[in-house]
């Protein structure tokens, strides 16, 4: 019986000792950016430079490089969201990104629903210039397959320990954005099936970029199927951590870039790999940074294209468009018809309202004219977003009257617009001025919800458009597109701007 015992002894010795040395740690450093638009650094309101492709450079750069010479591992995502907008991608949609983005290639790519702004075409185009690996498991071609280059998952092993990756893009950018006959499945579904599969293929720990929206990060979050969530859409600067798992998000334009730091162990237990992890976080704020003096100079020189481009012609106006004060804050205007139609037409709303006082060129464009960028970027000069709301039709009649409540004295309240027809009667009281109202060819129906594109200052209650404010957005203000470029675009769609004064708004 000794003898049995000590055999035991040593065989239990024995199996605590290869179970250790089956131990094996991993420290891995993963680097979060998302919605970054805009290629240069901007003056912020504490007097402090932040953000652009120069700073997050420097960040990135400098992760790697401790990495590198400590043992570690640096995985770098973009969480999406960059293409658009921007004024430099209204030109050249989304190219200089493109280049920014491959001189400091991220280790896994989600696209946002703004890859998609300016088509399917454009969107493949870019993607397959990229030169980083590119993750959306929601998303398919036409035919149901994958698309070319892009991956739903993959493992990759970093000291023995087994990270899985996969991804997801915004599944509703069909209505978001412009991504023609792509298909888009549902997100939380395809992220907890990727996850399981992951595991299912031998994953230790298991990592998941997507560009949802924030409900939907909590709700997979609540399947338990990934450990670390990098996500983006939201624009805000968020670190949730339950002690199971953990939500990251970096704000927007690499103002911040958050950093997690996790030590991941997997050990042998009872003939299976137990995985142990603590994640410590750390955000940069990049007004501490040096911008990298390369991508600084690349960055300089895109702005000096932009400068260049911003004075060619995109069209010219075979109608008189009058900017001036008394014409956009009184009555129906013809520039004010033009801006409206560009904010429905790329929303692709039911109507449009801007508010006169966001016009400000204070011109007259004559027949024959030829436009420019700088006419637009000085027509609209607030750097406003073209956002979309559902609306009924009771506040969108509410709205409209809060438009003609100053009448016959110019506001800048006054409503230019798009897909709608008012006859209103400026003698009557303020709020019961309108006579009729048709959205389209049918009269408005003040119980149905409408889709309007209207402007963020709007949005806001601005100039009394308090009936907006609770309208439910498709996207977030900051998530939505340039006014300016929105009307740019259209305008070099027309060509030649033809749709004057049309008898949307008539008044008694």
């Amino acid at each position: 019986m000794p003898a049995i015992r000590r055999l035991a002894a040593a065989l239990l010795v024995t199996i605590l000792l290869a179970d250790a040395a089956a131990a094996e740690t991993a420290r891995v450093t993963f680097i979060l950016v998302n919605d970054i638009y805009l290629m240069a650094d901007q003056m912020m309101p504490d007097g402090k430079r932040r953000g652009g492709f120069a700073r997050l450079a420097a960040v990135v750069k400098a992760e790697r490089a401790k990495a590198s010479a400590t043992g570690g591992h640096v995985i770098f995502a973009h969480g999406g969201d960059t293409l658009s907008p921007s004024l430099m991608s209204g030109i050249d949609h989304g190219a200089h990104i493109i280049t920014l983005t491959n001189l400091i290639p991220p280790d896994i790519f989600a696209p946002g629903n703004h890859e998609f702004d300016f088509g399917k075409a454009i969107f493949l185009q870019r993607m397959a210039e990229a030169k980083f690996p590119l993750y959306a498991a929601n998303l398919r071609g036409p035919d149901g397959q994958p698309l070319a280059n892009f991956k739903d998952r993959s493992i990759v092993t970093v000291d023995g320990v087994r990270i899985g990756l996969t991804g997801a893009t915004y599944d509703d950018s069909a209505r978001a954005s412009n991504p023609g006959d792509l298909q888009f499945l549902p997100t939380i579904a395809t992220m907890q099936g990727q996850a399981e599969t992951l595991r299912r293929e031998g994953a230790d720990f298991v990592v998941a970029v997507m560009h949802a929206r924030r409900e939907q990060s909590y709700d997979l979050l609540r399947t338990r199927t990934v450990d670390l969530l990098l996500t983006g859409h939201t624009h805000d600067l968020l670190i949730n951590y339950d002690g199971r798992s953990a939500i990251v998000e970096s704000s927007y334009d690499a103002h911040y870039v958050t950093v997690i730091d996790v030590a991941i162990e997997v050990k042998q237990q009872d003939g299976r790999r137990v995985t142990t992890w603590w994640p410590q976080f750390r955000v940069i704020d990049t007004a501490t940074v040096t911008p990298d003096p390369e991508v600084a100079a690349v960055v300089g020189k895109f702005e000096d294209d932009l400068s260049k481009q911003i004075d060619l012609p995109i069209g010219t106006t075979a109608v008189e468009l009058d900017s001036r004060v008394a014409a956009v804050r009184t009555h129906e205007a013809a520039i004010g018809n033009l801006i409206a139609d560009a904010m429905r037409a790329s929303s692709h709303a039911d109507a449009a309202v801007m508010n006169g006082g966001g016009i400000r060129g204070g011109r007259i464009y004559a027949p024959g004219t030829t436009i420019t960028r700088r006419d637009i970027l000085a027509e609209l000069p607030f750097g406003n977003r073209v956002v979309t709301i559902d609306i009924s039709g009771a506040e969108l009649r509410r709205a409209l009257e809060n438009g003609l409540s100053l009448l016959p004295n110019p506001s800048g309240r006054f409503p230019q617009v798009s897909g709608l027809t008012i006859e209103a009667d400026a003698r009557r009281p303020a709020g019961s001025r309108i006579v009729s109202v048709k959205v389209g060819d049918a009269p408005l129906d003040e119980g149905r919800s409408y889709r309007v594109a209207t402007n963020d200052f709007l949005l806001r209650g601005g100039d009394g458009y308090t009936a907006f404010r609770d309208g439910k957005l498709l996207l977030p203000a900051d998530d939505s597109p340039l006014l300016s470029n929105d009307v740019i675009d259209y305008i070099v769609k027309l060509g030649t701007v033809r749709t004057g004064v049309q008898g949307r708004i008539v008044l008694r």
